[in-house]
C-alpha cells in the first residue's frame, strides 16, 4: 500500500472529500479538486507522489494499492484516532501487507507510529516543495500561518486575552493589577496548552457533540456532569471562605477547596460515566470491560483525596472545623483504606465483566 496521510484533514476541510480515499482514479481527483481550492497546500504534492510511486510500482508488475487518509483539521486527538481507525479498515478491505509512507515532512513525527502499529512500513517518501524566493518573505509565512484556523487559534487568542484582562484593569480602577492579571492569564493559558488540557476539552465537546447527534444517553448524562461540576466549584470556593485562614500557605488554600469541591467533583465523573456505561451496555459491549473500573477508580482517588485534606486542614487550628486534630489521623487511614478497596472492586469487576463479554460472544447471544 502506497499511503498518503493528511493529518490536518485539508482534503476534507478545504476540498469536501470525504476519507479515506483508495484507489488511483479516486486519490487523483481528490487531489485535482484539493488544488483547486488551495494551489498551495503542500498535501497537493503528497498526494501526487503517492500516485507517483504507486505507478512505478505498477509497472513493475508488483500488487499495489494506493490511499489517502485524513484526520481531523481542529482536534488532533481525534484525527488521529480517525487515521488509525480508517487505516484498520483499509487493510482489511485491501489485504495489504506493507506500507509506503508518502508525506510532506512536517508531521512524520506524529503519523509514524500511528501507521507503524498497525502495518511494517518498508519506506518513507518525503515531498519537499521548492518555493519562489519572493514567497518565503516574512510577511506572506505570517500571513498564511494566521490564514490557519488552528494556528491563528494558538496565536491570537493568548494576545487578545492578554490585551482584554489589560483593558479591563484598567476600566476597573486597578491598573496596578494590570501586568499581574496579564501575566497570570496568559500563564494559565499556557499550562492548558502545554499540558494538552485544551486538547481534553476538545475532545469533550466533540464526544458530546456525538452523543447529541447519536441520540445517546450519555449527552444527558454529560450536561449532567457539567452542572454539577460547576456546583462543585461553587462549593470549593465557598469552602475556602469558611476554612481557608489569611496569610495561609498554598497548600492550605488547595486542601480548603478540594474539601468542599472533591465529591461534587467525583459525583460529575460518576454522572458522566454512568451514561457512557449505558451506551457501551446497549450498543458496544465489547468496550464495556475497559470502561466499567474507571468509575471506581475516580471513586477512589477522590476518597484519598478528601482524607488527605481532611487531615491537613485538621492540623492546621482551623476554627469551627468539625475534624479535630486528634481525628485528622483517624480520617486520613480510614479514607484511604476505603479507597484502596474501592479501586480493587473496581478490578474485580471489570475482570468479571471481561468475562461475561466473552462468554456472551462465544454462545451467540446479541
Amino acid at each position: 500500500m502506497v499511503l498518503s496521510i493528511d493529518r490536518d484533514d485539508d482534503i476534507g476541510y478545504k476540498a469536501g472529500i470525504e476519507s479515506p480515499i483508495i484507489g488511483r482514479e479516486a486519490c487523483l481527483h481528490a487531489a485535482t479538486q484539493l488544488g483547486l481550492t488551495d494551489p498551495e497546500d503542500s498535501d497537493i504534492n503528497a498526494i501526487f507522489q503517492a500516485l507517483r510511486t504507486y505507478d512505478e510500482l505498477s509497472a513493475k508488475g508488483e500488487d499495489v494499492v494506493v490511499a489517502v487518509i485524513g484526520g481531523n483539521h481542529m482536534n488532533q486527538l481525534e484525527g488521529d484516532r480517525r487515521i488509525g481507525d480508517a487505516l484498520l479498515n483499509i487493510i482489511t478491505q485491501t489485504e495489504a501487507t506493507s506500507c509506503i509512507l508518502v508525506s510532506d515532512g512536517a508531521e512524520d513525527d506524529y503519523i509514524l507510529p500511528i501507521v507503524q502499529s498497525r502495518i511494517p512500513v518498508e519506506s518513507i517518501k518525503r515531498v519537499i516543495v521548492t518555493q519562489m524566493p519572493n514567497l518565503e518573505g516574512t510577511y506572506y509565512i505570517i500571513k498564511k500561518l494566521l490564514d490557519d484556523p488552528k494556528i491563528a487559534r494558538v496565536v491570537l487568542v493568548p494576545v487578545g486575552l492578554a490585551m482584554l484582562l489589560y483593558s479591563a484593569a484598567y476600566l476597573w480602577g486597578r491598573p496596578d493589577l494590570a501586568t499581574f492579571i496579564v501575566v497570570g492569564a496568559v500563564g494559565i493559558y499556557l499550562l492548558f496548552k502545554g499540558f494538552g488540557i485544551d486538547e481534553f476539552f476538545g475532545y469533550f465537546f466533540s464526544g458530546l457533540q456525538n452523543s447529541f447527534e447519536k441520540g445517546s444517553f450519555s449527552f444527558v448524562t454529560y450536561i449532567s456532569a457539567v452542572l454539577i461540576l460547576i456546583v462543585g466549584i461553587i462549593m470549593g470556593m465557598t469552602s475556602l471562605l469558611v476554612y481557608y485562614p489569611e496569610d495561609a500557605g498554598i497548600l492550605l488554600f488547595i486542601a480548603a477547596f478540594i474539601y468542599g469541591s472533591v465529591w461534587w467533583f467525583v459525583g460529575a465523573g460518576l454522572v458522566a460515566l454512568t451514561g457512557k456505561i449505558i451506551d457501551y451496555i446497549l450498543h458496544e459491549r465489547d468496550l464495556l470491560g475497559k470502561i466499567v473500573v474507571v468509575p471506581f477508580f475516580i471513586g477512589a482517588i477522590g476518597t484519598i483525596i478528601y482524607g488527605a485534606s481532611s487531615y491537613l486542614l485538621s492540623i492546621s487550628n482551623i476554627p469551627d472545623f468539625p475534624i479535630a486534630e486528634d481525628g485528622g489521623v483517624r480520617t486520613i487511614v480510614l479514607f484511604t483504606v476505603a479507597g484502596l478497596i474501592c479501586a480493587l472492586i473496581g478490578i474485580y469487576l471489570q475482570s468479571a465483566t471481561i468475562k461475561w463479554v466473552n462468554e456472551g460472544k462465544t454462545s451467540k447471544k446479541w
